[in-house]
C-alpha cells in the first residue's frame, strides 16, 4: 500500500524542515511526500530542496487559500491512500505510517483517524492538549464533531467519489468535506487509539477567538450546505469537552 503525504506550506522556512524530516524519519516502505508551496518568499523552497528526501512532487506558485492548496496536492498524489501534514506540524513516532498503511490493509478501511496532541513552539516537547478524535460519529457531525484532520487518512476511491475540497471556505473547509463524506455515507473507518501527530498551536484553526467565531460560522454553513440540521447551542455545547482535552493531554 503506497501512501501519500501532502504538506501545504507558505512563508514555512521557521517550522518545515522538522516536518520534512518527521516525513524521512517514518519506516514504511511505499510514502511519497507532495509538498505544495504557495509562493514563498522566505526561503522556503530552498529547504524543502535541501531537507526533503522523501519529497516526490514539489510545486511552488500562487493559490486561492490552503484547501486550494491541499486540492492540488490530491491532485498530484499516486498514492492509495491520502493524508496530510502541516508544516509545523510532525509524526509522533516513525512507525506511524507503517501503523497506518497496516491497519487499513488488513481492515479494508476507507478511512483511519487517531488523535493530535499539541505543543507549543518555545516548548515542543511539553504537550498541552489532546484532540480525541474517538468521539467522532458521523451523527454528531451536526454537534460540530469531526476527527482530527492531520491525524486523518483517506482512501483516494473516497476523494474520487466526495469530491475535492470548497475553497470558498477559509477554515473549516475540512469540516466541510468531512460532512459530505461521511454524513449519510457508509464508509468503512475505525479509530486508532493513540496520538498519530504532534500539531503545534497558533495555527489557522487555534489563533485565538476570532478564528473560533470564524469556524463555528463556517461549521454551521458547512452543515446548512449539506443538509444537516444543527443549530448554535448544538455547535457551542461541544466546548467543555475541548476544556477537558487541557486537562489530561
Amino acid at each position: 500500500m503506497k501512501l501519500s503525504i501532502i504538506t501545504v506550506c507558505y512563508n514555512s522556512a521557521a517550522t518545515i524542515a522538522e516536518s520534512l524530516l518527521s516525513v524521512s524519519q517514518q519506516t514504511a516502505s511505499s510514502i511519497e511526500h507532495v509538498v505544495i508551496d504557495g509562493n514563498s518568499k522566505d526561503g522556503t523552497q530552498a529547504i524543502v530542496r535541501q531537507h526533503g528526501r522523501r519529497v516526490a512532487t514539489f510545486i511552488s506558485e500562487p493559490d486561492n487559500g490552503i484547501y486550494d492548496a491541499m486540492n492540488k496536492g490530491i491532485q498530484a498524489a499516486t498514492g492509495d491512500v491520502i493524508g496530510f501534514l502541516n508544516a509545523d506540524d510532525r509524526y509522533a513516532h516513525p512507525e506511524v505510517l507503517a501503523t497506518v498503511a497496516t491497519r487499513m490493509e488488513q481492515d479494508d478501511l476507507d478511512v483511519l483517524f487517531g488523535d493530535i496532541a499539541f505543543f507549543n513552539a518555545n516548548a515542543p516537547d511539553r504537550l498541552v492538549r489532546r484532540y480525541r478524535s474517538d468521539r467522532f460519529r458521523p451523527s454528531l457531525i451536526s454537534w460540530g464533531w469531526m476527527p482530527a484532520h492531520p491525524a486523518m487518512f483517506v482512501r483516494r476511491s473516497v476523494f474520487e467519489n466526495t469530491g475535492p475540497f470548497q475553497i470558498n471556505y477559509r477554515i473549516a473547509g475540512d469540516f466541510e468535506w468531512v460532512a459530505r463524506a461521511f454524513y449519510n455515507k457508509t464508509l468503512r473507518y475505525r479509530y486508532l487509539p493513540e496520538v498519530l501527530v504532534h500539531m503545534q498551536t497558533g495555527g489557522i484553526s487555534t489563533r485565538g477567538w476570532r478564528s473560533t467565531v470564524l469556524l463555528n460560522r463556517e461549521v454551521m454553513r458547512a452543515c446548512r450546505d449539506n443538509g444537516i440540521a444543527t443549530n448554535w447551542f448544538k455547535i457551542l455545547s461541544k466546548y467543555p469537552f475541548k476544556l477537558w482535552e487541557y486537562v489530561r493531554p
